[in-house]
């Protein structure tokens, strides 16, 4: 499978170091297979005058099976009160690899509600249901990050 990450430089050796904690999986390297999502991380930085890159990996997904793995199929209970748990540092899980939606801005906004107490866990499944998610990965630990394998990457 043909993964993408979106950022200023390019990333030929993912690693852990780098990563922000407090994000929506968790401490780890973020990838997409969605061409057009990797473009729109790289937005940011373009915004900021900087190049936006997207670095391109295969990942052996014959391998996966030795992964400790979490997937969301869609947004629900258990994908937000993972992403609350991640984003306010209380995760203590040791997941290799957890796939699922990102919380874009729309559906941050939802998340942000909720977090601040505005709004209830089922009035914020209710509004996230009608949100298609786009797909994020994210690998969390070393031995995830070694069935990745950098492919090439281009400036946009």
């Amino acid at each position: 499978m043909i993964l993408y990450h979106g950022s200023f430089l390019e990333i030929v050796k993912p690693d852990l170091a780098h990563s922000r904690p407090n994000v929506d999986f968790g401490r780890g390297f973020y990838v997409t297979p969605l061409y057009e999502q990797a473009a729109k991380w790289c937005g940011k930085f373009k915004r900021r005058g900087k190049d936006g890159i997207i670095s391109r990996y295969e990942y052996d997904e014959s391998q996966e099976n030795e992964l400790k793995t979490l997937k969301f199929d869609s947004y629900s209970e258990e994908w937000l009160d993972f992403i609350l748990n991640c984003r306010s540092g209380k995760d203590s899980t040791d997941y290799d690899l957890v796939v699922g939606g990102v919380a874009n801005d729309k559906v941050f906004n939802t998340v942000e509600l909720f977090f601040d107490g505005l709004i209830d866990k089922a009035e914020a499944i209710n509004r996230l249901r009608y949100e298609k998610p786009n797909l994020q990965i994210c690998f969390r630990t070393e031995k995830a990050l070694s069935l990745l394998h950098f492919e090439g990457s281009e400036t946009l």
